[in-house]
């Protein structure tokens, strides 16, 4: 009885000591950990990283607006068009802008009206087949004497040209070639890691290649060698109705490129199609820049003589630029030619652009061949379906027609002697 009243006594005091335990522990802690309303501050320490992060993202949310739509300067061509609008999207980072165009790509009977009793039958029809229905010209020469084959829709052939577009860079490259500043192989750098050479620089039309050789060869050289080549002036003899096109007398505005836009896309140059066949037809023939010429009757075929306009000093440059023309056609900006026509090597070069509404098209080339030499120059006007390669594909298509003809085996039916130095005029 007593061990048990000693059990029991024991158990009462450590129960009342328990009951102070509280009372103690409070008396230890701090009552700010407990209540985060008094805490002095809750901001959280970032590191460098964290920082420079978020700046990024931050960034990355910010709108870019960046365009590649540029203002053209070039005289705008007389042609045919219904007015047709059509338009194309040009992306930008975040936008997208619509280049609207105002003429059509389309067009009917634009062949009414040419004088064609002098042109060579088979290369007429072969031009109006592969053309069909599109809005713009086509113009075929041969290049050993400049007697103009064919020339489909006169009036716009012999209007007051349009902005060369990358065809330009054929008169560029053969300034830099003549000035020693580059060689075929040359790599001219474009940037940090880029570096192209003419060959490439052609078959592609690489736009910073040529601007970067336009500044080093600078607008006087420029323009004396564009001059040289026809360009500025009557490409024809005595033909009624051709106009002249224009090349600038002094350098454009730094704003609209300067020389080195007049080199990659000839901004501020207006050029036709015969100046463009002319120049082509010196390159396919070894440097010889013919007057062009354009019978118009049975009695002008029979008296037709060759008169040359000057000789260039080209001929050891041709095989230069060549092996970019011959890229341009086999893998470059147009070799949709190939699609129609690849029995025979084809050099040649386009050029795309647009001005107030008119998008243009040109491709200049020529059959390397024995027989059947021929210059044909494509240039077409309109909208969206209007640009270079569909201008190669044109002219693969008359190239098809004339193959099929047997044209490039028993060569031009009027085969007319090369000029002599009597027959050469200043």
């Amino acid at each position: 009885m007593f061990k048990w009243g000693v059990r029991v006594t024991r158990l009462a005091a450590v129960v009342l000591s328990l009951s102070f335990v509280p009372a103690i522990w409070a008396a230890h802690v701090n009552p700010s950990t407990l209540n985060p309303k008094k805490s002095k501050s809750t901001k959280v320490s970032e590191t460098q990283h964290t920082r420079r992060r978020m700046r990024h993202l931050a960034h990355g949310r910010t709108p870019v607006h960046r365009t590649a739509v540029r203002r053209n300067t070039a005289v705008h061509p007389a042609g045919t068009g219904t007015g047709t609008l059509t338009r194309v999207s040009v992306s930008t980072r975040h936008h997208r802008y619509h280049e609207r165009f105002f003429m059509s790509s389309f067009a009917e009977g634009i062949e009414e009206g040419d004088i064609t009793a002098g042109e060579d039958p088979v290369v007429r029809q072969a031009a109006i087949d592969a053309l069909g229905d599109m809005n713009g010209t086509v113009v075929a020469i041969e290049p050993t004497t400049g007697r103009i084959l064919a020339m489909v829709n006169q009036k716009l052939a012999l209007s007051s040209g349009a902005q060369p577009c990358s065809t330009i860079k054929l008169s560029v490259a053969l300034a830099a070639l003549s000035e020693g500043l580059i060689s075929q192989d040359t790599e001219v750098s474009l940037g940090r890691r880029s570096r192209m050479n003419l060959t490439e620089a052609l078959a592609h039309s690489n736009n910073a290649y040529f601007e970067e050789l336009g500044r080093k060869l600078g607008f006087e050289k420029v323009a004396y060698y564009a001059h040289q080549f026809g360009l500025g002036e009557l490409a024809g003899y005595d033909i009624p109705g051709e106009q002249l096109g224009t090349y600038p007398d002094e350098v454009i505005p730094q704003k609209l490129g300067g020389v080195g836009k007049m080199c990659s896309f000839g901004e501020g140059i207006s050029m036709t199609p015969l100046q463009l066949g002319a120049l082509v037809s010196a390159i396919a023939n070894g440097g010889t820049l013919y007057y062009l010429q354009h019978p118009t009757t049975s009695e002008e075929i029979a008296d037709f003589q060759p008169r040359i306009k000057r000789q260039l000093d080209i001929g050891p440059l041709i095989p230069e630029i060549s092996l970019g023309m011959a890229g341009a056609v086999q893998y470059g900006t147009a070799r949709r030619l190939g699609l129609n026509f690849n029995e025979e090597e084809i050099l040649g070069k386009t050029g795309t652009c647009s001005h107030d509404g008119t998008r243009y098209g040109w491709f200049a080339s020529y059959a390397n061949t024995d027989r059947g030499r021929i210059v044909v120059v494509v240039f077409l006007e309109g909208g969206r379906p209007t640009f270079g390669p569909k201008a190669a594909e044109i002219a693969g298509l008359m190239y098809r027609n004339l193959y099929d003809h047997n044209f490039f085996i028993a060569g031009t039916p009027a085969t007319i002697p090369a000029a002599s130095e009597a027959e050469t005029r200043p």
